[in-house]
């Protein structure tokens, strides 16, 4: 069975930071890109980062460049999002979607920046 399973979302205040989390199983984590997206309530979905199957290339959107880091671990089947410098304005669940052959979504972590 393949998850997706997004942690470390919670409530931060403006200017603070949080790393997120999406462990994965049940399908071959190393062979697929990876993303970040977001959902504010009542909005449409984000895209908020990406990362290449092996990790050497990351993009970002520019909401969001300078202030956020994707990364991966392979060896442990887990995406990290590192964000910094949080604004208001980033509160929204955070999804983690594997694609290559097939699309995998996670089912959220809601991250709130309020003072």
């Amino acid at each position: 069975e393949v998850q997706l399973v997004e942690s470390g979302g919670g409530l931060v205040q403006p200017g603070g930071s949080l790393r997120l989390s999406c462990a994965a199983s049940g399908f071959t984590f190393s062979g697929y890109h990876m993303s970040w997206v977001r959902q504010v309530s009542g909005k449409g979905l984000e895209w908020v980062s990406g990362i290449v199957s092996g990790g050497g290339n990351t993009v970002y959107a520019d909401s969001v460049k300078g202030r956020f880091t994707i990364s991966r671990d392979n060896a442990k089947n887990t995406l990290y999002l590192q964000m910094n410098s949080l604004k208001p304005e980033d509160t929204a669940v955070y999804y983690c979607y594997a694609s290559y052959d097939m699309g995998y979504w996670g089912k959220g972590t809601l991250v709130t920046v309020s003072p």
